[in-house]
């Protein structure tokens, strides 16, 4: 059976590896592409695509291309309306929601209340909304399905396993560029220092958000929504070969744990084939020549983002939306050369801090959450 994918962010590392998953299975098509201002990639993906529907959030960039694109069959749309109109097309079976942000809500919402099954790639969207999106998911009767390479893994150590006692999950972290400094280390870290990463090739924004363990802290409140799990089971562990790629340990001790090369196309193929899985996706692990499998418990004192986030879920209501639109304000202020790189936690702490927690909260309360922490961090300058 022939299964129809829209996908949100096409043009990003995720989308642009999905293409590559999809391309390689007869069973998959794409109806649905967009980005945010890269048209000429874009471009290239409808070319060889042929979507119905393909979607720029940017609006002068969506009439450029329409201006390339004369004679296409192609319908492009533009801004948030576009996204949404893509997220509930009712060509699509599933759409993979890979745009990074906060902006990625609003359409993952679209999408689930249009009766789609979500592969999830944004982290921001459970970050920011969790309780309301996963709500809706329950109502609608829809799958999210995980693609971030740990929660697919304990996706997948809990297959079969759901009804047994769960002791805790441990999320692997690589660890980052910075692993094992201390703060002196990281006193006059440059940008084009942390997009260092030693394992995985990422997009700007998550690339920092791993140099400075925040990447782990929202995938901490991603895993809470995913899996209804407590915040005291939820465990990080800094695992720089990023073999393993997360663990489930249950009440009798035992550990399952999901083990695959560095390769985003695993979870990604995963998730848009759900329960089946395709072969020759990525190349397979030779045991014999790992030479060691090495843990440590990150170091929070020197990573505090992580904490921040620890104390964002503990305290639940519309703060983790200030927290996660803090974290976005900052790096992009760091990115720019505004701000040390060790400013990044403090001005989250400050957002945190001013902000006023709902409990019982909306969409809407959501928006004001990320549009008040934006504000705060860049009147900090």
């Amino acid at each position: 059976m022939c299964k129809n994918i829209a996908i949100l962010g096409s043009t990003g590392s995720i989308g642009v590896q999905a293409l590559d998953v999809i391309e390689k299975s007869p069973h998959l098509n794409v109806v649905g592409l967009s980005a945010n201002s890269n048209i000429d990639l874009l471009e290239q993906q409808i070319l060889k695509f042929k979507p119905i529907i393909a979607a720029v959030m940017d609006e002068s960039c969506a009439l450029e291309l329409k201006r390339r694109l004369p004679n296409s069959e192609t319908t492009i749309l533009a801004g948030m309306d576009g996204f949404n109109q893509l997220a509930a097309m009712p060509q699509a079976n599933m759409v993979l929601t890979a745009v990074v942000g906060m902006i990625g809500l609003e359409p993952t919402l679209a999408a689930i209340k249009s009766g789609k099954n979500i592969a999830l790639a944004n982290k921001e969207t459970l970050v920011c909304a969790g309780e309301l999106v996963m709500a809706e998911a329950k109502k609608m009767g829809v799958e999210i399905l995980p693609v971030d390479g740990e929660h697919s893994a304990i996706f997948q150590c809990l297959n079969g396993n759901r009804h047994n006692g769960i002791s805790r999950i441990i999320l692997t972290a690589s660890g980052g560029p910075f692993r094992g400094k201390t703060i002196e280390d990281l006193q006059n870290i440059t940008p084009e220092q942390a997009l260092l990463h030693p394992n995985w090739q990422m997009g700007k924004k998550i690339t920092i958000d791993s140099a400075t363990m925040m990447n782990k802290g929202l995938e901490v409140i991603e895993a809470k929504w995913l899996f209804d799990i407590p915040t005291e089971k939820i465990d990080v562990l800094v695992h720089p070969q990023s073999i393993i790629h997360s663990m489930v340990e249950f009440e009798d001790a035992s550990v399952i744990a999901q083990l695959a090369a560095v390769d985003m196309r695993l979870p990604i193929q995963y998730a848009f084939n759900h329960p089946r899985r395709l072969a020759n996706v990525t190349e397979k692990l030779d045991f014999v020549k790992l030479s060691k499998l090495t843990f440590k418990a990150p170091d929070r004192c020197v990573f505090k983002c992580l904490n921040l986030a620890y104390d964002a879920l503990a305290a639940g209501g519309t703060i983790p939306a200030v927290l996660n639109s803090a974290n976005e304000e900052a790096v992009n202020l760091f990115l720019n050369g505004k701000i040390a790189f060790l400013q990044i936690p403090v001005l989250i702490e400050r957002a945190m801090a001013a902000y006023t927690n709902k409990n019982n909260y909306c969409l809407q309360d959501v928006i004001e959450a990320d549009l008040f922490a934006r504000e705060v961090v860049r009147n900090c300058l």
